[in-house]
């Protein structure tokens, strides 16, 4: 049994063969795909998506890099949409991103967002999928630290009320920091996310990182139709290839992929609940 815990399914590169790409990662193991959204009407459109098949669950939220239509009625937006269904599992995704956005004030309106819809996840107790983007891609950044220090904060609140997301608060979504920056996240209660760079042959620091992560804190996601992995790099990327990544994760930490999908699945019904 594999899990997909990020997947774009409703992008438009999937819409003439999105039933065949769900079938697919059917026959490779993938039970269930999460799919995560970047604004007020992609949220809108996971939530179609995802009641439309028993194995497609959705997350709410807007993007960092989507924020030119944020206001004041987005959070109720958000609010009345996350309450709609039991297929809304998290709300994201969600985080900052300093790579894509330069300018110092629209930087701050993404801290602003992402501190209501923590807020939000709070009051709605649903899960966080985190994007983090520094500016020049580097490993440890302003985005680093501001984010660090924006989900410690939330966090402390949570543990202060006794919340049940202190235990299991959320994901940082396709993961791309330091291990420092991992193992605080993980004393943070939160997940870490695996996606298809893991397998480029470039990407040694990145599995000696995963290498020092226990399994029972990672989660795969293929956030497709990007970073498709290795063998089928420069492809769209699809669901079904989140094996690929697992098979990585297992010769990384020296097990199987069946052990791998059996633990890293758990942590996504852990974390996700899938509606039950």
């Amino acid at each position: 049994m594999l899990t997909d815990t990020h997947c774009h399914l409703y992008f438009n590169k999937f819409d003439e063969d999105r039933d065949a790409v769900i079938q697919r990662a059917s026959e490779v193991g993938v039970e269930k795909i999460l799919i995560p959204a970047l604004e007020l009407e992609s949220s809108k459109a996971v939530i179609q998506l995802a009641g439309s098949h028993p194995n497609l669950f959705a997350a709410v939220g807007f993007h960092p890099t989507d924020l030119d239509h944020w206001d004041g009625t987005s959070v109720k937006n958000l609010l009345q949409l996350a309450q709609s269904t039991d297929k809304v599992v998290a709300i994201g995704e969600i985080g900052l991103d300093y790579y894509w956005v330069k300018e110092p004030d629209k930087q701050a309106k993404q801290r602003e967002a992402l501190k209501q819809q923590l807020r939000l996840a709070q009051q709605v107790n649903k899960p966080v999928i985190i994007h983090m983007r520094e500016a020049n891609d580097a490993w440890l950044g302003q985005a680093s630290v501001d984010l660090l220090a924006i989900l410690t904060e939330w966090q402390q609140g949570l543990q202060a009320q006794d919340h049940l997301l202190a235990k299991k608060p959320g994901v940082l979504h396709s993961f791309n920091g330091t291990l420092e920056t991992a193992q605080t996240a993980i004393r943070h209660n939160f997940y870490i996310g695996v996606t298809g760079p893991v397998t480029y042959k470039n990407a040694d620091e990145k599995r000696r990182i995963i290498r020092q992560l226990p399994l029972e804190r990672l989660l795969i996601e293929t956030d497709a139709p990007f970073l498709t992995p290795v063998p089928h790099r420069g492809k769209r990327n699809e669901p079904a290839f989140v094996a690929h990544i697992a098979d990585k994760i297992a010769e990384i930490h020296m097990t199987t992929r069946e052990q791998v999908a059996e633990i890293t699945s758990g942590n996504a019904n852990t974390l996700f609940g899938w509606g039950g």
